[in-house]
């Protein structure tokens, strides 16, 4: 169990908090390409801050405060046009670097507004996406996993809000054994319920293992009936610190992204990929989906695996209370977990980069995620039923 100052430690994300300070130092995604092309001015939160995000007629985005310094108003509403964000109020316009630069009915030779800024912050898109930095400058440049660069792949994005704390996401991927009773055992009680057939077979998990690398955490398992020969064993799939989960396989690599909006809500990116015939065109769209975490009635997502999780994140409630946990040795990747962003804390705390910043361009041209030939393959899954109730429940939404 943790102390609740150590609970607190690792959940609150808000501007001061040492997580907070920690999550300030990586870029996360806000919002989709499809979504701003849409509507050029959208109302964003990030790690507690409520923030407008904005796209100026020659397609620059840009990132700000969403109070207007003037008199509040809501800079959503705000005007976008070259060279930055006009508030709708009283006309004043901010550049993307915060600056004001009209005002329009103070006198012509005020120079009030060169005393007047908005917080603002870099936005960039990327895999059909858009990623924001809130941290110090100089920021670090915008990592290009291979999902979101590879030419030869089709991408969508399932888009969830989560009721509940990032922490709680991420914990579930540092759990490997979750998968053998959530999405198993409950899972086939699920679709029996719905007149259905099994949809896997049940497999212990023999050895689990955790490793640090470059990136994050390389999570690993041994399953029932497979040798330490499997690359389930010899390879496994990182989780990217702080907030992603790798998964797929080479072919279909995918992404989860836990995105902290606040301390009690998260915004979770399903970010899904398939690779293209040899030959096909770069995609140039991402179509985007709703993922719900709850039925029209109310009632808990149970009959897919996406829903599994989320239903295992909310019912911990906004905030995991930790300090009434009672952990085991199967646990043993949740605890280091929470030590390494321990560790990175620190870090921060001493002025240093923590780790997966990139600053060196070349190393930045396509960050390669080491994966298994095909994740879970051992539980062996009946796609065709699973992937049926999945597109019933989540459809195509938008």
């Amino acid at each position: 169990m943790l102390t609740h100052e150590a609970n607190e430690r690792l959940t609150r994300v808000g501007p001061g908090t040492p997580m907070g300070n920690l999550m300030r130092r990586y870029w996360h995604p806000i919002a989709t390409k499809a979504e701003l092309d849409k509507e050029p001015v959208l109302a964003v939160k990030l790690l507690g801050e409520n923030l407008a995000l904005y796209k100026e007629p020659d397609g620059s985005i840009g990132l700000m405060a969403e109070r207007c310094p003037h008199r509040g108003a809501s800079m959503v509403y705000g005007i976008p046009e070259d060279g930055g964000l006009r508030c709708p109020y009283h006309g004043w316009k901010f550049s993307p670097e915060g600056e004001c630069l009209e005002q329009p009915a103070e006198p012509e030779n005020s120079t009030f507004k060169h005393r007047v800024r908005t917080p603002a912050y870099p936005a960039q898109e990327l895999g059909g996406l858009i990623w924001a930095y809130l941290g110090p400058s100089p920021a670090p440049l915008l990592p290009r996993w291979d999902v979101l660069v590879r030419d030869d792949l089709e991408r969508n994005i399932g888009i969830s809000h989560v009721p509940c704390n990032w922490l709680q996401c991420m914990e579930n991927s540092m759990d490997p054994i979750h998968f053998e009773w959530l999405h198993c055992y409950y899972g086939n009680y699920v679709f029996t319920k719905m007149g259905k057939p099994p949809v896997m077979t049940h497999r212990k998990h023999l050895k689990i293992a955790f490793d640090l690398g470059e990136w994050g955490i390389h999570k690993r398992r041994l399953l029932e009936g497979d040798t330490e020969e499997s690359d389930d064993w010899t390879v496994g799939h990182p989780i990217l610190i702080p907030n992603i989960l790798a998964v797929g396989d080479s072919n279909r690599p995918t992404f989860q992204i836990r995105v902290p909006v606040d301390d009690t809500h998260t915004l979770h990116y399903w970010y899904g990929t398939k690779k293209m015939p040899e030959g096909s065109p770069r995609q140039e769209n991402v179509p985007i989906y709703d993922n719900p975490v709850f039925h029209d009635d109310g009632k808990l997502v149970v009959e897919t695996i996406n829903g599994q999780d989320m239903m295992a994140w909310v019912t911990q409630g906004p905030i995991s209370l930790r300090e009434a946990e009672r952990l085991g040795t199967s646990d043993k990747g949740v605890i280091f977990y929470r030590s390494v962003l321990m560790d990175q804390m620190e870090k921060v705390a001493r002025g240093e980069d923590p780790m997966g910043t990139v600053r060196d361009p070349a190393q930045n041209e396509m960050i390669v995620i080491p994966r298994e030939g095909e994740a879970l393959r051992g539980f062996q899954q009946n796609r065709e039923v699973i992937n049926d109730v999945f597109k019933d429940i989540v459809g195509t939404r938008r």
